[in-house]
């Protein structure tokens, strides 16, 4: 099964894995807040995961009052 990366903000897909083992990949380090709020399952058992593109994360460093929202792209 896939996992799929994509950015929470601006939805770029950031790539994909073929990997089943969430331990290596550190998922099971995230607490259940953490969990739920990035990584989602389908239909077809592959995971997605919402992470934060370059872009992104230099648009929150230049901006740091991005980060009390979700995504501040619309």
């Amino acid at each position: 099964m896939a996992i799929h990366y994509e950015c929470r903000h601006c939805r770029t897909k950031l790539g994909s894995i073929n990997h089943s083992d969430e331990e290596r990949l550190g998922f099971h380090l995230l607490n259940e807040e953490e969990r739920e709020t990035m990584i989602n399952y389908d239909d077809r058992g592959e995971t997605h995961v919402k992470a934060i593109c370059e872009e992104c994360e230099k648009a929150l460093t230049e901006n740091p009052d991005y980060h009390q929202f979700e995504s501040f792209l619309q």
